[in-house]
């Protein structure tokens, strides 16, 4: 049915999705400080258009919370997309130059670096 809505045959590479969403998350995961600052600044800019909304200032103050924390949330949803863009950047810069197997081994070389990268960075935070 859905090739019946497109006059073009649509193709879909399962191993450049998954090549691509693990270094994606690698990046994610090893870049945890600009991930921080994407999202807190999305977060204000999310606060900061949907006080224009508002016409009272009695009316913004009293779902202020509620706002704030749901704009949090679509602040830290927003803040993967650009990951996800270099992810796939990454990806295809390392299947053309060391091929599309060693890539996806790489990228999860990657996502367990990144781990360990966070799990040392929360253990130094909580030692604090």
């Amino acid at each position: 049915m859905l090739f019946e809505l497109f006059p073009f045959q649509v193709s879909i590479n399962a191993s450049a999705i998954a090549g691509a969403s693990l270094w994606s998350l690698a990046l994610y995961l090893g870049l945890s400080q600009v991930v921080d600052w994407t999202t807190d600044a999305l977060t204000r800019w999310f606060n900061f258009a949907e006080r224009s909304l508002y016409i009272s200032q009695k009316e913004f103050e009293e779902t202020r919370s509620v706002r704030e924390s749901v704009n949090r949330v679509y602040a830290s949803l927003m803040s993967t997309v650009p990951f996800l863009v270099l992810g796939a950047i990454a990806y295809t810069l390392s299947k053309i130059y060391i091929g599309q197997n060693q890539a996806i081994l790489v990228g999860m070389v990657g996502c367990s670096l990144g781990l360990l990268y966070e799990i040392g960075r929360d253990a130094g935070h909580s030692s604090l």
